[in-house]
């Protein structure tokens, strides 16, 4: 019976994907304008031999303890330094910053807001650190908010990583990068939150000052096309139905209006046996005045970047900050265990387990079912 039902899902799913029209890219907010899909618009990516560095960034966070009224986070932030596939070693900068945060509900004008406190784990991460008086978010921010629910304090918590991963980037531009060199955000570049604009401008400003190109790949795109199709996907089909060579990228895709989202967007195709394509952002300030030349030797270092065969098509750089940035499930334990051991020390179980066990029920099932 079940086998039958399955069958009908994906026979429905089938034909939902069908062979739609392309459409147009979509992006739902009124802050971009557009551009209709134009086989012109692919550029094969043709090998030149380049010096040019790229660094790559990322940051992992875990949470350590929760309540609903408070929650403490792991968080880390790694760069490398990569001249097509060769690492380079990094000259001034710690490789990798490591604090831990501690977010608190207050009650405040009449609100619930959600405070943060950052502990470096190291004295000299201190300068690498965003400032506690930005990380001050009330729970009744829309952009935070999940429908009419009041924000997840856990969410919320997340964003002292995201600010850490803008400064951190800054540095790494300032202190280990050269003219023409590339700085590669995980993600998109895109500002979300009260107060992360501050971050991306004082990054933007020190790449524009340095010559050194600020941008973004990322892992996943959720943009659709007019007729519902994912964006990525339409231009792979517009990729294949017209023949473009195995290394191309596709650009412009459309222009962003607002200062919450300053990118030029590209959709890349970086290894001949690549099975995924990707969205590449670079600062809007920048992308306008660099050539054609100047994109294909960037996106060529890509090329060469990614080529490893665990996952062609995505830059290695990336998979290596994306290693060494994720915190890990058995750190989580380790250090789980020390902050309820020094809680224990301090005769504070009480107090914490009360607030601890409005939201642990769940887990308990879990453990009861196996």
């Amino acid at each position: 019976m079940i086998s039958e039902v399955v069958k009908k899902v994906v026979k429905d799913l089938d034909g939902m994907m069908g062979e739609s029209e392309l459409g147009e890219p979509f992006l739902s907010s009124h802050n971009y304008r557009t551009h209709p899909f134009n086989v012109e618009h692919f550029k094969p990516i043709s090998f030149v031999k380049s010096d040019r560095k790229i660094a790559f960034v990322d940051g992992g966070n875990r949470e350590l303890l929760a309540a609903p009224n408070f929650s403490v986070q792991l968080n880390r932030v790694y760069f490398n330094i990569f001249e097509g596939r060769r690492r380079i070693q990094n000259s001034s900068m710690p490789q990798a910053v490591e604090f831990f945060s501690v977010t608190f509900a207050v009650f405040k004008n009449n609100q619930i807001f959600f405070d943060t406190s950052i502990f470096p784990v190291d004295d000299k991460f201190s300068g690498l650190m965003p400032s506690e008086s930005d990380l001050s978010f009330s729970s009744a921010d829309r952009r935070l908010m999940v429908g009419s629910s009041r924000a997840d304090i856990s969410r919320v918590a997340s964003i002292a990583r995201r600010f850490a991963e803008w400064r951190f980037s800054r540095h790494v531009v300032e202190n280990e990068l050269e003219r023409g060199d590339v700085l590669v955000m995980d993600g998109a570049l895109r500002t979300a939150f009260v107060n992360e604009s501050k971050y991306a401008g004082e990054a933007y400003k020190i790449a524009k000052k340095r010559g050194v190109i600020y941008s973004g790949l990322s892992k996943t795109s959720r943009l659709f096309t007019t007729t519902g199709l994912s964006l990525l996907g339409a231009v792979r089909k517009l990729a294949e139905n017209s023949e473009v060579g195995p290394l191309w990228y596709y650009y412009p895709i459309a222009d962003s209006l607002s200062p919450e989202h300053e990118a030029a967007f590209f959709i890349v195709k970086l290894h001949e046996q690549a099975q995924r394509v990707f969205r590449y952002e670079i600062y809007g300030e920048q992308a306008k005045d660099l050539t054609p030349g100047e994109i294909n030797e960037v996106l060529c270092q890509f090329h060469v970047n990614s080529c490893d065969a665990s996952f062609p098509g995505y830059p290695y750089g990336l998979i290596d900050a994306d290693a060494n940035a994720r915190v890990r499930y058995d750190e989580v334990e380790t250090y789980r265990v020390m902050l309820l051991s020094e809680v224990s020390k301090l005769g504070s179980w009480s107090k914490f387990s009360r607030h601890m066990q409005s939201e642990d029920a769940h887990s308990i099932l879990n453990m009861l079912m196996g």
